[in-house]
């Protein structure tokens, strides 16, 4: 047997359309309370304000004191009273002698007999009102007397049945009744059309689901490591979570700011405000490289846009890694291929019986190979740096492009400090050697020319080509992420070597130049600070290794 199903909790929607209708109909039902006892009070002072009126006109009327005078006051007096009766809307209209004997009545068969109610006021020169059951049952009355003169000939009584009180309380009640009636259905209408707007901005959910939903979206929010950025439809933040601030490196209140405002990176910033969607986008920020996506907010307007951003700047790191790993794999293979060659010329000599030639070539090859490595250990023992360069070399002789360590290098082991790590100087040295052997190939005498020594408490790395150089107006565009003088093959995939060396030499608090190389071509130049002996004290000890200076003033970055 199945457990019986509880009800699902009636919708935010639902609950606040129930609660209105409650509440407008509570509402409703106490105006029309109040407005009941309010009209029944007002209907009897209106209903003896009208018999008082009608009774004191009837007793001021010279022609009643004159028809009391007559031997029959009755023939006079009962077709005025009956005419007064019709044109002012009471019940009954009764003049009456001093001592109370009817002279006129609404039934005639109950003329001359005694009046039924109170006089004793009246006879003393009062008009009073009462509430009093007589012959057409309980009315509301008034009596005042007739005078003539100086003394009462007369007494008058008009009143109004209480049966006919009520049928005009009656008559406002049903109206009072139809007007809250049609106030509770238009309400009930306007909080439905409202509600079911409600609905649909809330799908359906209720209190406890929309509660809950509010949690996981906050825990959501704020565990992921990723940058989520919502802006609205100006542009402005609507919200961002602490993985966003993070990556863009933003401080303080930033929602309901400008991105314009955030002082992003140029680029970076014309991608947020962009309208159109953007996919893997790689930008560069101060201290990051990172991955932006946008996707337009729209139902029927344009309402945002939500952005996310990933970190890959240990990624792209790594990718340079990874490309020099490849490069010196493609080295060792072509350095393969050709030690192959050498060798079975070196078996050939002996077979020709032309040893001594043989062993003269295979000595002179392995000269020319242990000079290079003597040369690049000698000026740069930092393992890193002297790896980097030895592979660097084979690739450029891959390209027919001369790679050569000036005579001006010298990098001891241990100069470098532990702030400033090999895979930033692998980013550095390695784009920069990489953009010169591609400027350089297919030059007459292609040549790179690397210096990398430390000079005045700074580590100097210097790359020198013998390619078309740069032009003095690109200076600057130079280093900007996407500027590039050769075709992008892929998206994002040029022009972003130069943007990596300034972002790293920056965040090392250094400088990057550009200039004019003296043999032509262009010299790029990064210095970044070292940590000097004795600082602490105020006293500097002198860095081993001059460097040359540029041949020719370059624009610092």
């Amino acid at each position: 047997m199945r457990p019986p199903r509880l009800p699902r909790p009636r919708s935010l929607a639902g609950q606040l359309f129930a609660m209105q209708a409650v509440l407008i109909a509570v509402l409703v039902a106490g105006y029309a309370l109040f407005s009941y006892v309010s009209d029944r009070g007002q209907a009897r002072d209106a209903a003896v304000r009208q018999a008082m009126a009608v009774a004191r006109s009837v007793a001021d009327a010279p022609s009643v004191r004159m028809a009391i005078r007559t031997p029959d006051p009755t023939r006079a007096l009962q077709p005025y009273a009956s005419q007064v009766q019709r044109h002012t809307g009471v019940d009954f209209v009764t003049i009456m002698t001093p001592e109370g004997i009817r002279w006129t009545h609404p039934h005639p068969a109950l003329i001359g007999e005694r009046f039924l109610g109170h006089t004793a006021r009246a006879l003393k020169g009062e008009s009073f009102t009462e509430t009093y059951t007589g012959t057409l049952g309980p009315s509301v009355r008034a009596v005042t007397p007739i005078r003539d003169g100086g003394r009462i000939v007369g007494l008058v009584s008009a009143g109004i049945k209480v049966e006919t009180v009520s049928a005009r309380l009656r008559e406002q009640v049903t109206t009072l009744v139809s007007v809250a009636g049609g106030a509770l259905a238009l309400g009930a209408v306007g909080t439905y059309v409202i509600n079911a707007r409600l609905r649909r901005s809330t799908h359906g959910m209720n209190a406890t689901e929309l509660s809950r939903m509010h949690d996981y979206h906050q825990a959501a929010l704020h565990a992921v490591r990723e940058g989520l950025l919502m802006l609205d439809g100006g542009f402005r933040v609507a919200l961002i979570n602490d993985g966003g601030r993070e990556l863009l490196g933003v401080t303080g209140e930033v929602v309901g700011r400008s991105v314009a405002e955030l002082g992003l990176p140029s680029p970076l910033t014309g991608a947020l405000l962009s309208s159109e969607p953007r996919v893997d986008e790689v930008h560069l920020t101060a201290a990051r490289v990172l991955v932006v996506n946008t996707s337009p907010v729209s139902g029927g307007e344009r309402r945002g846009t939500v952005v996310t951003l990933r970190d890959v700047t240990e990624l792209q790191s790594l990718t340079g890694e990874l490309d020099s790993e490849r490069g010196f794999t493609q080295a060792l293979r072509s350095q393969a291929h050709e030690a192959a060659n050498r060798l079975h010329t070196v078996v050939s000599l002996i077979e020709l019986g032309r040893a001594q030639e043989a062993v003269h070539f295979a000595t002179a090859e392995l000269e020319l190979a242990q000079a290079l490595t003597d040369q690049v250990v000698a000026a740069v023992n930092e393992p890193v740096l002297a790896a980097l360069l030895l592979g660097k070399a084979a690739q450029a002789n891959e390209r027919g492009v001369e790679l050569v360590i000036s005579q001006d290098s010298r990098i001891d082991d241990g100069l470098l400090p532990a702030s400033l790590p090999a895979r930033d100087l692998v980013t550095i040295l390695g784009n920069l050697i990489d953009n010169a052997v591609d400027a350089a190939q297919g030059s007459g005498g292609a040549r790179v020319t690397v210096t990398a020594c430390a000079e005045d408490a700074e580590l100097v790395l210097r790359v020198s080509d013998t390619g078309a150089g740069v032009d003095p107006a690109h200076t600057e565009a130079v280093f900007r992420r996407g500027w590039s003088t050769k075709p992008a093959t892929v998206t994002g995939g040029r022009g972003l070597g130069l943007a990596l060396v300034r972002q790293t030499v920056r965040r090392h608090e250094g400088t990057l130049t550009v200039s004019g190389a003296a043999g032509g071509g262009a010299e790029f130049e990064a210095r970044i600070p070292l940590p000097t002996v004795g600082a602490a004290s105020g006293e500097t000890e002198e860095v081993p290794g001059a460097c040359a200076e540029p041949a020719l003033p370059g624009g610092d970055v």
